[in-house]
């Protein structure tokens, strides 16, 4: 779509205002709204509009904090939960006084990475299809404060809540056997077949909804592979419909990767693979069906996991997920049936075109500019240095011997550890200047003070059952 075919579109659909959103650094929403009358030509799609930078999280200080947002026409959709009729569009930051494009805004990493990736004459386009897993909880409390901490997860389809009093019809998940029972144990199936519908509504193609393992209403949905922007832009999407479709419901989604204790947590296997025009790079003659270059980029993404972790599971609470069992990708190996290995090759189908690697360690809680870019600058660089991934791990890994398992490199215990690997092996990332020094220092001062640092000053509930009596 064109400016032109969207103030076309402002006028055929009666919009009275223009919404306009971009990310932060960390990964969440921002936005804005403009009158109609601030798009009578196509000035803002030339010029931007400008706003003040200095309260966004990770951006630029109050001294340097005028920045403008460019609005990209091929994004301009309906606003799906406003009752004003309302345009809203996917904005790219950039500099009012250099008009470049600025190295802290995520969509604009993801795209210097596509441009990498043709630059380098390796593919030119990187596909990505996350199935990214949430839970929808009927309502949730939580405080910490310097006198106590909790939190209180309330929902209907808890197993915890079978013997509640009062009117309890039963029908609730076990533990680990929420995938798949039908209705009346899926108690979600509308709310999800809606927030389909809103994600089509936006021009998201959807494979398929359904109940995820853990009780208490986890789920997924799962869309169709994109390019590397486009994907990022859709699953920014996703998130936003399937929390304000549950608000419509008196419900409330989270992506946290571990919100229930004994029970499986919610991730985000990422599937991807490189094509060079109609041609896809990743199908050959190797083992399960692979390219030497897929093997070589699969050797990336395990060689920097330990760093790229930083970005995939960018929250303390990844590290809840990210312990043995549960079928946690820990395992910094790949297997064509393994599911417990951090890289897995699916096996559905036999078609060239089908031919793609998952990455099992990333959660949705991660910036997906981010996280996917860093996946490909990992995954190009084993190309570029033909790394070898070493032997796949098909036995099950509950089998192996403590010799055997203790040859197996696992992921980062903990969000400190991945900060840690990021500051001491980031090269990767910036060639071609896709990450910058600047953004990865940022991120990695921010992660420490703001997280890291503040979850370790404060005493843990489980502690007390621990300590109290000591």
């Amino acid at each position: 779509m064109t400016p032109k075919q969207v103030l076309q579109m402002i006028k055929d659909k009666g919009a009275t205002s223009v919404d306009l959103k971009f990310m932060d650094l960390l990964g969440q929403w921002q936005h804005f709204s403009a009158p109609i009358s601030e798009f009578h030509d196509e000035s803002p799609f030339d010029e931007g509009l400008g706003f003040d930078g200095s309260s966004i999280r990770g951006w630029q200080s109050i001294d340097n904090s005028d920045m403008l947002v460019i609005p990209d026409p091929a994004s301009a959709v309906m606003e799906p939960f406003t009752k004003e009729p309302t345009l809203t569009m996917l904005c790219d930051i950039s500099d009012p006084i250099t008009r470049a494009d600025y190295s802290r805004d995520p969509r604009n990493v993801a795209r210097k990475a596509e441009a990498y990736l043709k630059s380098t004459g390796i593919g030119d386009t990187a596909y990505f299809g996350p199935e990214p897993e949430f839970f929808i909880f009927n309502g949730i409390r939580y405080d910490t404060n310097q006198h106590s901490s909790y939190y209180y997860i309330e929902s209907e389809e808890g197993a915890w809540n079978s013997g509640r009093e009062g009117q309890n019809l039963g029908y609730k998940p076990r533990y680990k056997e929420g995938y798949f029972p039908v209705p009346p144990n899926d108690s979600l199936q509308d709310i999800r077949a809606e927030m389909v519908r809103e994600m089509e509504r936006v021009g998201i193609r959807v494979e398929k909804q359904h109940h995820e393992v853990a009780t208490a209403g986890q789920a997924e949905i799962d869309m169709r592979f994109q390019p590397l922007v486009k994907m990022s832009d859709w699953l920014t999407w996703y998130k936003y419909i399937c929390k304000n479709v549950a608000i419509r419901h008196g419900m409330t989604v989270t992506f946290m990767p571990k919100p229930i204790f004994g029970d499986n947590g919610s991730g985000m296997h990422t599937h991807q693979s490189i094509w060079k025009g109609e041609t896809p790079l990743f199908a050959g003659s190797g083992y399960a069906g692979m390219s030497e270059m897929a093997l070589h980029y699969i050797a990336g993404i395990l060689h920097h996991a330990p760093a790229l972790a930083a970005f995939t599971n960018p929250g303390t609470n990844s590290y809840r997920r990210l312990v043995p069992g549960f079928e946690a990708p820990i395992n910094l190996a790949y297997s064509s049936r393994n599911r417990s290995a951090a890289v897995r090759i699916p096996m559905y189908s036999p078609s060239p075109k089908a031919k793609r690697i998952e990455v099992r360690f990333p959660d949705p809680t991660c910036n997906p500019y981010l996280a996917f870019s860093a996946m490909l600058m990992a995954g190009l660089d084993g190309i570029q240095r033909r790394l070898d991934p070493g032997q796949p791990l098909d036995k099950d890994i509950y089998a192996l011997t403590p010799a055997e398992l203790a040859e197996v490199p696992n992921m980062p215990p903990s969000l400190e550890a991945a900060l840690d690997n990021l500051q001491r092996g980031h090269e990767f990332l910036l060639k071609g200047d896709v990450f910058t020094e600047d953004l990865i220092e940022t991120w990695i001062d921010y992660k420490m003070s703001k997280e890291v640092s503040q979850t370790r000053l404060r005493p843990h509930p489980y502690e007390f059952a621990l300590y109290f009596d000591a």
